[in-house]
């Protein structure tokens, strides 16, 4: 174990106090009559501006994903690792036509979940249960990857040890977490959001300026980056990547880019940012600003392309055998010690924010879903709320479960994990916001299908650290290349929810009761329809 560095250590502990502070003062900030409602709790009084749903999407959706899982990727693969950038410009569109229009009818019904929807739009408990616990399982390694996002930090710091002592780290980022989660609820990352953003984007414009100044400038990062990547590992005799992608690598690039856009809004976190936005034109402002977020994301993935450049940071890495470590050996060696502290502390304070919404999507789910659907129909407003409560501290405890049952050297793989998951719920989500067509057992019987197809295939992949579930990329039937199994699963979902309805509308089997009306998609805070042909309002003259 290194020698902790107590500047860097006490920058980053001191962060860490403040946000705790912020979070635990949260449950005050802009509080109802009662916090014991999940509107309140689960949602943040479904209320926020603009300004505040920016933050909070973004707090929501860039995490230690973003700033260590992404640039290991590149750092381990080359070019492969960019894929997580055009996926946020397929997304965003999506998110343009089903985000106002999940927002319009949760308001108008109650909704607090996905599920509810599915659950209301096809009369079908049995459905929303699956999309309940589809939701709560891709939570957990999702979860489990924020988690693995400080403890690589504080690896690099010095803070870690031998035997059960070296997961510590892990289970006192648990305890903070659950703390202010527990008793502030979405406000708390709502509210730690504008600290954390502000800390990410000041650490990643001074990483871009000044780091190349360092290593030659950007003809020096990628001509160094190039040779690495060029040379041949010796483990397999082949090099691990290039600066381009190949004609081997193009289906790969291009199914993990569509499948995790797919993927990106019918995430229960993202759901539940969304739903607590106050008003549906909200939900459409975002969608057309949260791209800036996308700029942000590849420069961070250059990140990895300067650990490469950098020879201490690159041995230290492969020393280790874990490129998680990348950026933050990288900020380590070449950052002075008082902003490298700054910048741990934006990366331990960027997973800490999607982590607390994570566990109150997957709370909100089991509450919604399973207790209040099956075991206790009728539950109050506050025993819903403490269920909620208790459940997020269960799962947290089962992300700590990923994190240490699973290979943590490429700690994307957990996120894209979960992502083969979800994308089976769009046929009951995406699809269902705009055509009742599909049939209740229909899209059942495709989410079981997806949902066996592509755990089992994932099971089945391996990698040098990992017997199973070592990639999230497997052979595409028929096709001949490999490809993101979520996309190949999806395919498979759709087909046989298709197949399945058209034989059950034929045998005139009963599709269920729809709650909903037409002009519920459509309806604004006020009730008003937004337009009859659903453009929405016009931006001009309205509220932020």
């Amino acid at each position: 174990m290194r020698d902790a560095d107590g500047v860097e250590l006490t920058i980053f502990v001191f962060f860490f106090a403040v946000v705790t502070v912020v979070g635990f003062a949260a449950a005050r900030w802009r509080r109802g009559q009662t916090i014991m409602h999940l509107d309140e709790w689960g949602l943040g009084g479904r209320g926020f501006g603009t300004f505040v749903t920016w933050f909070l999407l973004g707090g929501d959706l860039y995490s230690a994903y973003t700033f260590i899982a992404v640039p290991a990727a590149v750092f381990a693969g080359g070019a492969m690792g960019f894929w997580a950038v055009p996926y946020g410009a397929i997304a965003y569109p999506l998110v343009f036509l089903i985000g106002p229009r999940l927002w319009s009818v949760a308001h108008r019904h109650g909704y607090v979940t996905a599920a509810d929807f599915v659950r209301g739009r096809y009369g079908s408990r049995s459905l929303g249960l699956a999309v309940a616990l589809t939701g709560i399982l891709a939570m957990m390694p999702y979860i489990a990857l924020q988690l693995v996002g400080i403890q690589a930090v504080l690896t690099v710091m010095g803070v870690s040890g031998s035997g059960r002592a070296k997961d510590l780290p892990l289970f006192l980022a648990f305890a903070l977490l659950a703390a202010y989660t527990f008793t502030s609820g979405l406000r708390a990352p709502a509210l730690i959001a504008f600290v954390k953003d502000a800390m990410i984007y000041l650490v990643i414009i001074v990483a871009v300026v000044y780091i190349p100044t360092r290593l030659g400038g950007w003809d020096g990062v990628f001509d160094k980056a190039g040779t690495a990547l060029a040379t041949p590992n010796p483990a397999t005799g082949r090099p691990a990547g290039s600066l381009f992608t190949t004609d081997m690598t193009h289906w790969a690039y291009g199914t993990l880019a569509l499948g995790s856009s797919l993927a990106l809004f019918i995430y229960p976190h993202s759901v539940t940012g969304a739903l607590a936005a106050g008003r549906r034109d909200v939900i459409r402002r975002n969608a057309a600003l949260l791209p800036a977020y996308s700029l942000l994301l590849g420069l961070l993935a250059l990140l990895g392309y300067m650990a490469l450049a950098h020879p201490g940071t690159a041995a230290a890495v492969r020393r280790a055998g874990n490129p998680q470590l990348a950026v933050p050996e990288l900020f380590d060696r070449l950052f002075p010690s008082w902003f490298a502290g700054i910048a741990f502390a934006a990366i331990g304070v960027g997973a800490l924010v999607p982590a607390a919404i994570m566990s109150i999507a997957a709370s909100n789910l089991f509450t919604r879903n399973v207790y209040s659907a099956f075991i206790r129909p009728g539950a109050a407003p506050e025993e819903e709320t403490r269920v909620s409560q208790l459940v997020s501290l269960l799962v947290k405890l089962g992300a700590l479960v990923f994190v240490l049952g699973f290979d943590k050297s490429l700690a994307i793989n957990l996120q894209l994990l979960g992502g083969i998951w979800v994308v089976q719920t769009f046929p009951s989500i995406g699809i269902g916001l705009y055509t009742r067509w599909l049939h209740r057992w229909g899209l059942l019987a495709g989410w079981a299908a997806g949902m066996a197809y592509g755990t089992i295939t994932a099971y089945g992949t391996s990698s040098p650290t990992q017997e199973h579930f070592g990639s999230p990329l497997a052979g595409i039937p028929l096709a001949g290349h490999t490809g993101y199994i979520a996309l190949t699963a999806f395919v498979l979902n759709m087909l046989v929810a298709v197949a399945a309805t058209a034989a059950l509308r034929a045998a005139g089997v009963d599709a269920g009761e729809d709650e909903t009306s037409e002009d519920d998609y459509t309806a604004d805070a006020d009730g008003a329809p937004a337009a009859p042909d659903d453009p929405g309002r016009p931006l001009a003259g309205r509220p932020a």
